[in-house]
């Protein structure tokens, strides 16, 4: 088994020749609509386990690669409604470039037989239109998929075994199977993937920086959950 590990809204940076578009959206891009505050940082802390890794440089304002080509939030209100040239220069630059990389990777991979996890690292707002999430980390996967299932099964009880009171939650704030790379990814490979989103509460990120606690326990059980898989 070889660890993928990537992170989608690592940063909220816009190119400079389309900064003009974003001129009123500076608390947007600062906000949670903007990049997954503390994303990179437990991303960086996770890397060193990883055989490959991916970060996306450019925010998902400008164009969101964790949809699909055809999703209605591919686009954000600020690049909706340019011209369907300027549309197809955005997927050419930044949404095919970064997911590509991957499926290239991940395709040789299994073709030598490999079997791959993929992780991917995401924060979520605590409060999200007047609703409190109440859960502190979330792991995303496809139920229908027995080893997504059991590789979310443990890693939960590893994090448990750390600490105790940790509110853990499958499939939330958002649903494993719905819309996003992974999603993609597994009607690509069928057989040796694994897809898992790890969801953390922005609770937990100060100065865009993730607790030192979360931070080790999730590098623990991540570590100690990807050994089973390539012992197996």
């Amino acid at each position: 088994m070889k660890l993928i590990l990537t992170c989608e809204h690592a940063f909220n940076t816009i190119p400079q020749e389309y900064q003009d578009l974003f001129i009123k959206a500076g608390a947007i891009l600062k906000s949670h609509r903007g990049y997954d505050t503390g994303a990179l940082d437990l991303f960086k802390e996770l890397d060193s386990l990883a055989d490959m890794s991916f970060f996306q440089k450019t925010g998902r304002l400008l164009v969101e690669v964790n949809r699909s080509k055809r999703h209605p939030n591919l686009y954000s209100e600020f690049t909706k409604n340019l011209s369907e040239a300027s549309k197809t220069k955005l997927l050419d630059e930044y949404y095919f470039p970064y997911r590509n990389s991957i499926e290239k990777q991940i395709l040789s991979l299994i073709r030598k037989g490999v079997k791959v996890l993929h992780f991917s690292v995401h924060t979520f707002t605590p409060n999200l239109n007047e609703e409190i999430r109440d859960t502190d980390i979330g792991l995303l996967y496809d139920p229908s998929r027995s080893g997504e299932k059991e590789f979310c099964i443990n890693f939960k009880q590893k994090l448990k075994d750390q600490d105790p009171d940790l509110k853990i939650r499958f499939n939330y704030p958002y649903l494993g199977k719905a819309d996003g790379f992974t999603t993609y990814l597994r009607k690509r490979f069928p057989e040796n993937y694994m897809g898992i989103e790890l969801e953390v509460n922005q609770k937990f990120v100060n100065n865009n920086r993730m607790n030192s606690a979360v931070k080790k326990q999730v590098f623990r059980a991540l570590k100690e959950q990807y050994a089973l898989g390539i012992n197996k």
